[in-house]
């Protein structure tokens, strides 16, 4: 099912590469009249809403290639954007009702712990998430110092 998943991604991008789509949604990105930054958070909250029905594989597959060339023509740090992205995709796994974490927790957690008590114990993970997602949008060199060293 999984390689099923992964191929039908691989040909929605490749649909895309090949009509140009990407291209024509990067310049439509840059041309819309609000800041930059509002496009990468409309991007954190579409991804967090697939995060909850969706694989994360299928996701990174079906939004990379569109998001990706969107990035680079607003002139954002695409290492910025895929640290974004993958606190998002962590938090995605946690967020119900498919959210995997939560299933595997029920699985560890001891007889008698319902889905609700899970839920309610992962909130505050989820607000520290969201917290640092917050930082590292408004202040980029969080994300940015330690690869910055390393060029």
């Amino acid at each position: 099912m999984m390689l099923l998943i992964i191929a039908g991604a691989k040909a929605f991008s490749q649909v895309l590469a090949y009509t140009g789509s990407a291209r024509g949604l990067a310049e439509f990105a840059t041309n819309l009249p609000i800041s930059p930054i509002l496009i990468v958070i409309a991007m954190q909250v579409v991804l967090l809403i697939m995060g909850g029905f969706m694989s994360l594989v299928a996701i990174m597959m079906i939004t990379l290639p569109t998001f990706v060339p969107v990035i680079v023509a607003l002139g954002l740090d695409p290492i910025w954007f895929a640290t974004i992205f993958l606190l998002n995709m962590e938090m995605a796994m946690t967020t119900p009702p498919l959210g995997m974490n939560l299933y595997i927790m029920k699985g560890a957690a001891p007889p008698g712990t319902t889905m609700g008590d899970i839920i309610w114990a992962a909130v505050p993970f989820l607000i520290c998430d969201l917290l640092a997602m917050i930082l590292i949008i408004a202040f980029p060199l969080i994300a940015l110092w330690l690869p910055g060293l390393m060029s």
